[in-house]
């Protein structure tokens, strides 16, 4: 079962990038071929901002508790930043306060930066801060799968779906 999971998990990422460039596309084109599809995003924005990120934490605490894999200081902070939107996106899409991802851009961003950090560690950058983690090394790479997928890459998509969703309720809300 973990196995196939595992298997399963990039595969979930690569499908979730072809879905995210539909998003992304139909964004910048709203004003032409994309305005259905801008409209469905925005009105859902915010109950998709809360599914994307119970996945993100679900595959995080996966890979870190029943796969094993140790987190190294990198992979914890992105989640400082991205476990919190889990609670503001519920919260959110419980009392119906789109005005949430006010709050939720910054986390994504930093988020994001972040995980652009550890992806350029782990393509062979030098790092400016010591791995100071137990086990876990940031250099490690736990995860490759077609050639660009890793942890962090998983977690920056998190981020840049929370900043796209953000994007789409804001469109959303101004017409």
């Amino acid at each position: 079962m973990v196995e196939n999971v595992s298997f399963l998990l990039p595969y979930a990422v690569l499908a979730s990038h072809a879905v995210f460039l539909i998003f992304f596309l139909s964004l910048v084109f709203r004003n032409n071929w994309g305005k259905n599809v801008s409209l469905w995003l925005g009105k859902h924005a915010l109950g998709l901002a809360l599914l994307v990120t119970l996945a993100a934490v679900a595959g995080s605490l996966f890979y870190s508790e029943i796969v094993g894999f140790e987190a190294c200081m990198l992979c914890w902070w992105q989640r400082v930043f991205l476990y919190p939107l889990v609670i503001i996106f519920g919260i959110a899409f419980w009392k119906k306060h789109t005005s949430a991802f006010l709050y939720a851009v910054p986390f994504a961003l930093i988020a994001a930066f972040i995980a652009l950090y550890h992806s350029f560690v782990q393509l062979g950058g030098t790092s400016l801060i010591p791995c100071t983690n137990l086990g876990g090394d940031c250099a490690r790479i736990y995860v490759l799968a077609f050639n660009y997928i890793t942890i962090p890459t998983m977690s920056l998509t998190i981020a840049i779906y929370v900043l796209i969703l953000a994007w789409a309720n804001k469109i959303y809300s101004a017409r």
